[in-house]
């Protein structure tokens, strides 16, 4: 760790698989633990066809290979101090437009530029580490429209001594994510159990709420609204719960609070997604606010430069 700086080292790794996601592979190879790819590979047979990462099968990989993790809310000071405690945290970040979201690896800080370092995969032409720094301020609106949501893979000898602030919620936090591989797997109902045993555990667990509400909204039932409102409660710039409930608010025809929801979600990241665009396009249309609506479909085709229906929302536009 090096001066004003506060960085970590951490080996430069380029191999990576849905089961053995590059954020838990950097992390283990830091801590010394080899997490074998062709095992990762074969766990990954049973996800036939799904593209992304799967973060719990590589968290619980490492686990078995000897590491322990912690999954918690956390805030911008403990991840400083868990940084100059020597371990390299993992961050659930907003993803670019129509991926939902990603984890970064965070390496540093530095307080005097006011920056966060995050891993780059690629080394420099001396085949040094490379990192990238987001300022400070946009790195913390970023990270708390997913609840501030931090995972801390270490030995467990190492992160029992790391008091959290909110170390309570992790097995609530851990529910969460298997939830998320059960859905993967068509599990449906288990993972509407995981859920709620989520929210049984930690009743103010926001990342659980809104998946909760994600998963009633899934099956068009109106208890989805009660998820993201007490989520939104919570996290007031839980982007994925105020497009939630715009979403159930359009399949439902009650356009003017759909509109509302997904112009707070835009005011609170208006990068994060194209289609939220188009879905407030159509309900503005319903509403003959054309002018406002030929802007939304201006905004989805400029967010999603590849959208397959690019022909048919450009003469929408000339219609408008």
């Amino acid at each position: 760790m090096g001066g004003e700086n506060h960085e970590l080292l951490l080996p430069l790794v380029e191999e990576e698989n849905i089961c053995l996601p590059l954020p838990i592979n950097v992390v283990s190879k830091y801590w010394n633990v080899e997490l074998s790819m062709d095992e990762a590979i074969d766990i990954a047979k049973k996800y036939s066809g799904f593209e992304g990462s799967i973060l719990i099968e590589g968290i619980e990989f490492a686990e078995r290979c000897g590491l322990t993790c912690k999954i918690v809310h956390s805030s911008l000071v403990e991840l400083k101090k868990i940084i100059d405690l020597g371990i390299p945290p993992i961050v659930i970040l907003p993803g670019i437009p129509e991926i939902t979201q990603h984890a970064s690896v965070i390496t540093g800080y530095n307080d005097e530029e006011k920056t966060i370092l995050h891993y780059i995969q690629k080394g420099n032409q001396e085949g040094e580490q490379q990192e990238g720094a987001i300022p400070q301020g946009i790195f913390e609106k970023e990270w708390s429209e997913e609840g501030k949501l931090l995972i801390i893979l270490a030995p467990s000898e190492i992160l029992s001594s790391v008091e959290l602030e909110k170390g309570s919620n992790n097995d609530s936090n851990f529910l969460c994510f298997v939830s998320e591989k059960q859905n993967i797997l068509k599990n449906y109902s288990q993972a509407l159990q995981s859920l709620k045993q989520a929210v049984d555990l930690d009743v103010s667990n926001s990342t659980a709420l809104n998946l909760l509400g994600a998963a009633m909204n899934g099956q068009n039932s109106p208890e989805c609204i009660k998820y993201y409102e007490k989520c939104i409660e919570i996290n007031n710039r839980s982007f994925l719960s105020f497009n939630g409930l715009g979403n159930f608010y359009l399949k439902t025809n009650q356009f003017e609070k759909a509109e509302d929801c997904y112009s707070k979600a835009i005011e609170i990241n208006p990068k994060r997604s194209a289609k939220i665009y188009k879905n407030r396009a159509y309900l503005r249309e319903k509403q003959n606010k054309n002018s406002d609506a030929k802007d939304d479909l201006k905004n989805y085709l400029k967010y999603y430069s590849k959208a397959p229906d690019r022909g048919i929302i450009e003469q929408a536009i000339r219609e408008l």
